[in-house]
């Protein structure tokens, strides 16, 4: 008795073809077309209209123009500010020269015919004298004695006992001068400071 063989299977039926899809040539080809059109050179740009031109070649020529009138002026604004620095410096030193020359009349007076009042006077005019010119250029001499302790202008260098709850925090004392010079600090006072502890027992 023979055997019947088994039916083999059946082969899978092809997908079917996708209209929009392109074979290997096509896609090739417009790869080709792709890169020479970015091989291609590019077109010139069209040249300006005259009138364009113009007045491109005027705001360039205006730029050039202004930045060297800046450049002028910002030269002649140094030379100026340096110009008037040293005359107001000149100024100065013309006026300490006067109070040299007055320290110098005192430094060469003869000890034996001169009192010590009359050089003590003598010293304390040519401080005046200085003080005015020190003044005329701005500079304000600080001597905080009396007032409260103010810690931007002072340096306290000591405290004190306060007699009193009301000298809290104020100036006993001024060691050293400061200086200011148009509201700028230039050196703090070196004071000693009241300081309360409570009352005295």
């Amino acid at each position: 008795m023979s055997r019947k063989s088994p039916d083999k299977p059946a082969a899978p039926a092809p997908p079917p073809e996708d209209p929009g899809a392109l074979d290997n040539a096509t896609i090739a080809e417009e790869l080709a077309k792709l890169e020479a059109e970015d091989e291609a050179p590019a077109e010139p740009a069209a040249a300006p209209s005259p009138a364009l031109q113009k007045d491109l070649n005027e705001w360039k020529d205006r730029a050039m123009r202004t930045a060297a009138e800046f450049e002028n002026f910002r030269k002649r604004a140094y030379r100026e500010r340096d110009e008037a620095l040293g005359r107001g410096q000149a100024e100065i030193v013309a006026k300490v020269v006067d109070v040299i020359d007055d320290l110098a009349r005192v430094a060469h007076l003869d000890p034996a015919a001169t009192t010590a009042q009359a050089l003590h006077d003598g010293m304390l005019a040519i401080e005046r004298k200085f003080m005015k010119v020190l003044e005329s250029a701005g500079i304000e001499k600080v001597e905080p004695t009396g007032g409260p302790f103010d810690p931007k202008a002072h340096e306290a260098v000591t405290t004190m006992p306060a007699p009193d709850e009301e000298h809290d925090h104020m100036v006993a004392q001024t060691f050293q001068a400061g200086y200011m010079h148009k509201g700028v600090l230039l050196r703090p006072a070196r004071v000693a400071v009241y300081q309360w502890s409570g009352a005295q027992q």
